[in-house]
């Protein structure tokens, strides 16, 4: 005999409601027993009759898995409670990052000499300042890195004339004159003697013997 299918909807028959309930009920203890003691599983079930009777299954307490089972809710709704937070946070700060990116792009193209028909003349005048500043500082790290550099190739040149020096010596050569010693030698014994005359030529008599 095919069995027929139940369908999913309230059985209008007091007394056909009634037997349904009570097979199902005792179907559904009887389940969540076997569940309990197959899987080890701690399993709490509470039915309501129709007319408000109680009947219900517990492996071991039923108030402490109904407060195990309200514990992991909070637990639950906390934690997404916090990541809705953070969600909130995230997008906050990318709102607030957008519009910094925005304004340094737009200082960007005005210190650049676009955009600037908008800007009054205070505007332009903190433009001009800006301007001003980062010149003076740019000039100022150009000056230092000029300074570094001919520091450098100063010590360079002493380290390169004490190695000559030491090399000429092993070799038994004279030591050379430094160049600044050499030019300051020159331009004592160079004598240049000049005379200014106005006038004819003087004539010079020549006696003869």
């Amino acid at each position: 005999m095919v069995r027929r299918r139940t369908q999913m909807k309230r059985i209008e028959n007091a007394a056909s409601r009634q037997v349904t309930f009570s097979k199902r009920r005792n179907g559904l203890l009887k389940k969540a027993f076997e569940l309990s003691v197959l899987c080890d599983a701690e399993v709490a079930l509470i039915i309501f009759s129709p007319r408000g009777k109680l009947y219900e299954f517990s492996s071991s307490s039923t108030n402490k898995i109904i407060e195990r089972y309200q514990k992991t809710q909070k637990d639950i709704h906390g934690i997404s409670g916090k990541g809705e937070d953070m969600q909130d946070d995230v997008k906050e700060d990318a709102h607030s990052l957008a519009k910094k990116i925005e304004s340094l792009e737009d200082s960007k193209r005005k210190l650049l000499g676009h955009g600037l028909e908008p800007c009054s003349i205070d505007d332009l005048l903190l433009l001009e300042k800006q301007l001003e500043r980062s010149l003076s500082r740019i000039r100022a790290r150009k000056n230092q890195v000029f300074t570094e550099q001919i520091k450098k190739l100063k010590e360079e040149e002493k380290r390169l004339g004490e190695e000559n020096a030491n090399l000429r010596e092993e070799c038994g050569m004279r030591p050379r004159e430094s160049t600044s010693t050499r030019q300051s030698d020159d331009e004592r014994n160079v004598e240049v003697e000049t005379e200014l005359c106005i006038g004819p030529p003087e004539r010079r008599c020549i006696l003869k013997p």
